[in-house]
């Protein structure tokens, strides 16, 4: 629905709940309850009707015609703008002193067009534009860059977007190939990060869908080498079969992978294949020095001597990418980090063991130092070992299931559908058994109390073991998607049913109680804000929002039912009721959503000391530390090179922790 319509009927339903609550104080002035019930129950519909888009006979079952799948492409490519324009940003992307990074024709015969010119990072849009089909692919070993001028294409072509296709810059690390199409899953996608696209009024049906198969998307694929080996040859030959020579595309890779898939799929037609280029040395000392201070600047002064010493040496292959001379500039700023002992060939035979070196440092750096912190305006300093034990534990985690991407939903995976089913089943059957009866243990027939509170509580938790499993949404369509349909019958329903029981006002209390609860659920469920920037707090909010709300209302609910129903003339029933209400209500609203599931899952894993109770806050600082970055609704470890080393250091540790655990001479027979 739209945001005024989705506003209306929010304002509607919270208005309708507390209205309901109100007249049952007021009847000592003469206001018959049965009359206020009623008028109030035929205004809450007549709403439903006024803003139902079926009543209105505005039919949305049917596919989304051009001016929906326009509009949509107008408002994502807002959105993407100001996602990717905040991460480039954050990056120090826009600082005068960024580096211009260049790229060459590859030595190796990959691809079906002639060599492409060289270019430079600050022109890359201009150099995509000029081939004639739109097509590149850009190779380089880790750190050199690939990511970085494919976030610059990106932003640069939604700067200037006036129509057309809209570049969405993905990670390729998320594609099963043998699971599922590349199209299938760049839909998929989509909707997980714009869940907006579901949006039936807007946009119409299957919006999402039709984007990708009319081709609206300029598909930014990054990373095919996160692909495993078996399967990178299969599926470049699917993206080459899903974008033909005619679909603009650009695609990044490192070389040697890059080179070993077209060995056996062939190259992607069409594209220009061009390879970043190692910094010059000249490009290295100019970044160093211009971020340090005066001081900083003198200490890395031995080190560029040794560089122009031994330009080919194992510092100048270090320090010649982008990545590990950032991470050189981070780790270094600190005046007590001394630059020289990268001269030390002991410590550092080769530039595996610089690299390897300096993202530990990084972590090291960046956690537990105050002044860090205080620059970087983090909501606090993390202690540096639990820090690291952390990010430790997500990257293993991450790599596991062979991903780049840590979205916040997808926590529950690292406890376990069993374990995570059975831990959210037990706290809501507890919270909603409880709050049946603590209520029942107050009203006419207190000895009932535990009977009810038992079965409300086995109802709740087989309820939510059902609800534990993960679940695909799909655009719903045609009459049950109708506002008006849907929580009216439901709510006479029950309202029938209550009111044979325990009369006429009880009946309208429930029956306008739920069908308020259907409708803000479905209201709160619907994401009306495409053009909103993607972000991991924006899209747990929304979750939250239903939560807390749909909870209120029905405490509302209950603890109106309550008055009327346990304790006629008794008002304290009434804020029984609600404290009832909000336990049960609470654990009915939660079911479906992904915050309750990563909530407890974040819990658990607190508990055994794998994460930190303030997840959220500590990778969003982390992100402000430069340990981690952001892709629309995800977080990602800045490179994957800091992500793996991260992972190592995490199987190193368990190891260690075994080999620590067994008895002696069964350490001693290991060690023989």
């Amino acid at each position: 629905m739209s945001r005024f319509r989705q506003q209306a009927l929010l304002a509607g339903c919270v208005l309708t709940a507390l209205l309901t609550a109100a007249g049952l104080f007021v009847t000592e002035y003469g206001i018959n309850p049965h009359v206020w019930l009623i008028v109030l129950a035929l205004a809450f519909l007549g709403l439903l009707a006024l803003l139902d888009p079926w009543v209105r006979r505005r039919h949305n079952a049917a596919l989304s015609s051009d001016e929906h799948l326009d509009a949509a492409c107008r408002a994502l490519a807002i959105g993407l703008q100001a996602q990717w324009n905040e991460e480039v940003r954050s990056r120090g992307l826009t600082d005068p002193d960024v580096l211009d990074l260049h790229w060459t024709a590859p030595e190796l015969d990959v691809s079906d067009e002639p060599d492409a010119p060289p270019g430079r990072s600050d022109a890359v849009v201009g150099a995509l534009e000029r081939q004639i089909n739109h097509r590149m692919v850009l190779l380089g070993e880790a750190g050199t860059g690939k990511t970085t001028v494919a976030m610059l294409l990106t932003c640069g072509l939604l700067d200037r977007y006036d129509g057309g296709m809209v570049p969405v810059l993905l990670p390729l690390s998320t594609w099963n190939p043998a699971a599922e199409d590349i199209r299938t899953w760049l839909t998929r996608r989509l909707y997980e990060d714009h869940p907006a696209l579901r949006n039936t009024e807007l946009y119409g049906s299957y919006a999402g869908d039709l984007l990708v198969e009319q081709h609206r998307l300029l598909p930014v694929l990054d990373g095919l080498d996160d692909i495993p080996g078996h399967q990178r040859a299969d599926a470049l030959s699917r993206i080459a079969k899903a974008f033909p020579a005619s679909r603009p595309l650009v695609l990044t890779c490192r070389t040697t992978e890059y080179e070993q898939a077209v060995h056996l799929a062939g190259p992607l037609p069409g594209a220009d294949v061009v390879e970043m280029a190692p910094l010059d040395l000249d490009e290295v000392a100019a970044y160093l020095r211009a971020s340090a201070d005066t001081v900083g600047a003198a200490r890395w002064e031995p080190v560029f001597i040794q560089l122009r010493e031994e330009p080919d040496g194992r510092l100048a292959d270090a320090l010649s990418t982008p990545l590990t001379m950032w991470l050189a500039s981070m780790v270094y700023a600190d005046s007590e980090a001394e630059p020289t002992e990268l001269l030390d060939r002991g410590r550092f035979p080769d530039a595996r063991a610089i690299s390897d070196h300096l993202c530990d440092e990084l972590v090291s750096r960046a956690f537990g130092n105050r002044a860090f912190a205080h620059h970087a305006r983090t909501t606090q300093v993390w202690p540096r070992d639990r820090a690291r034990r952390w990010l430790e534990f997500l990257a293993h985690e991450m790599r596991d299931r062979g991903i780049r991407e840590l979205a916040w939903w997808e926590l529950r995976r690292s406890v376990g559908n069993t374990w995570l089913a059975i831990l959210g089943a037990l706290v809501l059957g507890a919270i909603g058994g409880f709050g049946v009866a603590w209520l029942m243990a107050y009203s006419i027939t207190p000895s009932l109390a535990p009977v009810t509170g038992l079965v409300a509580g086995i109802g709740v938790g087989a309820t939510a073991l059902t609800a534990s499993q993960e679940r695909k949404a799909k655009p719903r369509l045609g009459i049950w998607r109708s506002l008006l349909l849907v929580p009216g019958v439901l709510g006479l329903a029950a309202g029938l049913v209550f009111g044979a029981l325990y009369g006429l006002a009880a009946g309208l209390v429930v029956g306008l109680g739920l069908a308020v609860a259907v409708a803000l659920r479905f209201a709160l469920s619907s994401a009306t804000e495409l053009s909103q920037a993607s972000s991991p707090q924006w899209t747990m909010a929304r979750d939250r929002i239903a939560v807390w709300t749909g909870s209120l209302v029905l405490a509302v609910v209950f603890g109106s039912a309550a008055a009327l129903v346990f304790g006629p003339g008794q008002t304290g029933m009434v804020g029984l009721g609600l404290a009832s209400g909000l336990m049960l209500g609470f654990a009915l609203a939660v079911l479906h959503l992904r915050w309750w599931w990563f909530t407890v899952a974040r819990i658990w894993l607190a508990l055994r000391g794998k994460l930190p109770w303030e997840l959220m806050a500590f990778l969003e600082d982390s992100r402000k530390l430069g340990v981690l970055c952001r892709a629309g609704a995800c977080y990602q470890f800045r490179h994957g090179l800091v992500q793996d080393r991260l992972a190592e250091h995490e199987v190193t540790t368990r190891s260690a922790t075994q080999v620590l655990r067994l008895p002696f001479s069964a350490k001693a027979t290991s060690e023989r």
